[in-house]
């Protein structure tokens, strides 16, 4: 326990200002950003755009699913019209596990491919960096885990994403799990970034709600996180801004009408916004509990993020008042000039709210409360050493947001939880007159809807 404490403590102490003079190097260091073609019918003009590059053989990275559904035959079609070769491997799972990572970079060699376009979700998306990366280099992803690790970059990566949340397809890492230790790991380096990426809306016309809804927090979080960490630059606040006010807007939307291509296409905006603004600020404390509990659960990483986002807000609150009043002002709930602390709070309630109208979950069911402390450690360690988060994380505060979303049956009582997890009963201030005409939910009538979501 003593030598817990002292490493806490010096963890506390140290990281912060080596994380400082990281993001010092991270606003300097330059990121390419892909050519993007969007509207309906992008993906096929990808395909052309490719096959008119010159590569003598293609491999079209995807999963069963998709191929099942022959999405990407326009692509495949206009790759064969430009007389380009191609090898389909369809074979990626969710979380991009380390297996099926080393068959794409045999199917890589096998193809004696030059180039990588990968069609689908962010595990595809991640598994397709990685195995160029891995094939260029003739090593194990094992070895690629970290920052710049490579000593060649890939071959060109195009990227079609067909959902609208990771933002995989402009940013600069690539995220797959290890299923023998039950971890996610993460590699980062500026030359995965995709040349091209064509964000089709036509695409994503049959997700899912749960697929959407999932995927729309995910791109949301990416944004918030990516506002509130303090790597923040001009240009990644402008694009965490923009996404959020489109999410707002356009997330129900789409939601509730999986054919609304316009929605569709702005919700695709808003993800590679987001992951702009990521990629250059990071995320924080909710990404670093999420990627547990995939690595533990396999809970769908938009998921686990939509479900704790609202705790790590309101643990971040103290320390973000004057930023998330900001984005409550994008997100339309609330004007400038009103006091920043109610701005603030309007912003928790109104995620709050659009986590119920999408239908995320309040609990996560898979989450067992023998397992919180193991989780909260990694939690803790993975923010300390890599993101830039308002406030600091510690082993007894990520074990309350934690224990908050433990389902029903699995809470300990009350007397039993650490103060952080306990029900809050504090009277609210009355709402102003702004906000109640703009008929605003208090927390509890949003947690009554979320609960019958």
């Amino acid at each position: 326990m003593l030598a817990n404490l002292i490493g806490d403590r010096a963890r506390s102490i140290g990281l912060p200002a080596a994380k400082r003079a990281a993001g010092v190097v991270t606003r300097l260091l330059p990121i390419p950003q892909p050519t993007l073609l969007v509207g309906p019918g992008a993906s096929e003009r990808l395909g052309h755009a490719v096959a008119g590059f010159g590569h003598h053989h293609v491999l079209v990275v995807t999963d069963a699913m998709i191929a099942k559904l022959g999405l990407h035959q326009p692509l495949l079609g206009a790759l064969a019209a430009g007389g380009t070769p191609f090898t389909v491997f369809n074979e990626v799972t969710p979380d991009a596990p380390i297996p099926v990572i080393e068959k794409g970079i045999e199917a890589f060699k096998a193809a004696a491919a030059d180039a990588i376009v990968a069609f689908g979700g962010g595990s595809v998306m991640d598994a397709a960096k990685v195995i160029g990366l891995a094939a260029a280099n003739g090593r194990h992803p094992r070895s690629l885990v970290g920052y710049f690790r490579a000593l060649h970059g890939p071959p060109p990566i195009y990227a079609v994403p067909t959902t609208a949340g990771t933002g995989s397809e402009v940013t600069v890492a690539a995220v797959i799990s290890d299923p023998v230790n039950e971890r996610k790991l993460v590699i980062a380096d500026t030359r995965i970034v995709p040349k091209m990426a064509a964000l089709d809306p036509s695409l994503m016309v049959g997700l899912p709600k749960p697929v959407t809804a999932a995927t729309g927090m995910d791109a949301l979080t990416h944004a918030v996180e990516a506002y509130l960490g303090y790597w923040n630059t001009a240009y990644s606040d402008r694009m965490a801004l923009s996404a959020t006010a489109m999410i707002f807007e356009n997330l129900p939307l789409a939601y509730n009408d999986g054919a609304n291509l316009a929605a569709r296409e702005k919700m695709a905006l808003a993800s590679t916004y987001a992951g702009l603004a990521f990629t250059r600020a990071n995320v924080g404390n909710v990404h670093a509990i999420a990627h547990q509990l995939g690595a533990r659960y396999h809970t769908p990483h938009g998921l686990a993020n939509a479900i704790m986002l609202p705790h790590v807000l309101r643990f971040s609150l103290p320390a973000a008042t004057g930023r998330l009043a900001d984005l409550a002002v994008r997100a339309k709930v609330g004007h400038e000039g009103e006091p920043t602390q109610e701005l603030a709070e309007r912003f928790l309630e109104a995620v709050d709210r659009l986590a119920a109208a999408v239908g995320i979950p309040r609990a996560l069911d898979a989450l067992r409360e023998e397992d919180i402390p193991a989780l909260a450690e990694a939690a803790c360690w993975e923010a300390d050493t890599n993101y830039p988060v308002p406030r600091r994380m510690t082993q007894e505060d990520c074990e309350a947001m934690l224990r908050a979303v433990l389902p029903r049956g699995k809470k300990a009582p009350v007397a039993d939880q650490p103060e952080a997890a306990r029900p809050r009963k504090a009277a609210r201030k009355k709402k102003s007159a702004p906000a109640a005409a703009a008929g605003k939910t208090p927390r509890r009538r949003a947690a009554k809807t979320a609960k019958a979501a």
